[in-house]
């Protein structure tokens, strides 16, 4: 495994999410970034934000946190991404403004050696919305790296073929229950359980890694023909937002480190539910605070 200057690359959305308590910076592969750096791997994020007080603050906190900014990119055309988040109890559904600078992510070219020298890429569905970012996107996905999907739908932004691709490039794929059972059946999979979806998924498109999340119901691991589980536990929830970005970046640190299977998802799940107890998708917090919270969690 390559431990590299660059150890994390993270494509796509970076935002503001209009929440009732004010805006909170977000995006899945930022909040991913976030938390990679809080675990001490490097993380860099390859966005773009507007040419507006939005985007300055966006690309300010960006710094501040010791994510790397190198191929963050500013548009003078298209605003800062804000999305409208609605809540329902703890619970977070978004309404996602089109178009925003993320749109139009571009100069893949000269990022992609880098890429190339990173550990691993991290990408989803959203970025590729649209046609610039995702063009920018697949001539990534052609580098020699570990690319990691985290699926997180959002439709009406997915079409069966563009799944198709995108899975077909991956070497690790995070689904949540809903998306693996929606994926399974999007490619004629009709099966009912769940270690029957995730062989379909792997035989289809030789993915040999396959995360699935539960919830308080914790997370399976699928790496290649062996299976490991970690169970949750019931936590005080804040919010959702973020719970699932930092489960991944628990586990891509521990993967990055070489860590055993079983100890990399009992830490992802820990660490998922260990954010769902505070608000917002990157708030302030000690790798100490963590790990007692994990201590108590794991029984």
């Amino acid at each position: 495994m390559k431990h590299n200057v660059l150890p994390a690359i993270c494509f796509g959305e970076v935002l503001w999410d209009m929440l009732p308590e004010g805006p909170q910076p977000g995006g899945a592969p930022l909040n991913v970034a976030y938390h990679l750096n809080k675990r001490g791997v490097k993380a860099n994020i390859f966005s773009k934000v507007g040419n507006d007080l939005q985007g300055q603050q966006l690309s300010s906190l960006i710094h501040s946190w010791g994510v790397g900014r190198d191929f963050l990119q500013i548009d003078i055309a298209h605003p800062t991404s804000k999305v409208v988040a609605k809540m329902n109890g703890t619970e977070v559904s978004y309404e996602i403004v089109f178009p925003v600078a993320w749109d139009f992510i571009e100069d893949a070219d000269s990022i992609a050696p880098f890429v190339g020298e990173s550990t691993y890429f991290i990408y989803g569905s959203l970025a590729s919305r649209n046609n610039v970012t995702r063009n920018s996107l697949f001539r990534l996905l052609d580098t020699e790296c570990i690319k990691v999907f985290d699926i997180n739908l959002r439709p009406p932004f997915i079409s069966r073929d563009l799944l198709a691709e995108l899975l077909a490039k991956a070497n690790i794929v995070k689904f949540n229950q809903s998306e693996l059972e929606m994926v399974q059946s999007v490619f004629g999979g009709s099966f009912s359980n769940e270690v029957s979806q995730i062989r379909f998924i792997q035989d289809k498109f030789k993915v040999a890694e396959i995360i699935v999340t539960k919830g308080e119901f914790g997370a399976s691991y699928y790496k290649n023909h062996q299976i490991f589980h970690a169970w949750g536990s019931e936590v005080n929830v804040q919010d959702t937002i973020g719970s699932g970005d930092s489960f991944l970046a628990a586990f891509i640190a521990g993967h990055f480190l070489n860590k055993g299977p079983q100890e990399i998802i009992k830490d992802a799940v820990a660490m998922g539910a260990f954010i769902a107890t505070k608000k917002g998708g990157c708030p302030e917090y000690s790798l100490a605070e963590y790990r007692l919270f994990k201590e108590q969690f794991i029984k």
